[in-house]
């Protein structure tokens, strides 16, 4: 089960949570090919499982349109996801420090779309080498990752 509280992800992080965050990592650096650059992606639902991307653009959408993006994602998949709550995950080029407005966009749009569906929010950025939670710091990091 996870928990990750209404401010999010703290020590310790459960296994099962780990495990679907560094499949994200993974196939975000599977997605690379190579390439340095990428446009920043949004995600939605399990990596594993059912799950929806878009491109994560903030200078084409303001809070309430990102906001109603996230929750058609969220509705979309949360009922194939059952027993868990979809994820949400934005993935950049890079590293993950520091934090930078676009996740804080999209992290503030997360948050208002999961509040109005009754959802628990866990809300990560995926950069080439691990993830972080914007909102705790809470993060891990790897040299090499290998998609198993």
């Amino acid at each position: 089960m996870i928990d990750p509280g209404t401010h999010g992800l703290t020590e310790p992080v459960s296994r099962p949570l780990q495990r679907l965050l560094r499949v994200a990592v993974a196939t975000h650096i599977a997605g690379l090919r190579g390439r340095r650059r990428t446009a920043p992606r949004l995600w939605v639902g399990l990596p594993r499982g059912p799950l929806l991307s878009r491109t994560a653009d903030t200078d084409q959408t303001d809070h309430t349109l990102r906001t109603e993006i996230v929750a058609q994602m969220a509705g979309r998949i949360a009922p194939a996801t059952q027993p868990w709550t979809p994820l949400v995950w934005l993935t950049r080029p890079g590293e993950v420090d520091p934090v930078e407005d676009l996740e804080l966009a999209w992290l503030a749009a997360a948050g208002a779309a999961y509040a109005e569906l009754d959802l628990r929010l866990v809300f990560v950025t995926v950069g080439r080498h691990g993830w972080r939670d914007p909102r705790t710091g809470t993060a891990r990091q790897w040299d090499r990752i290998r998609r198993r």
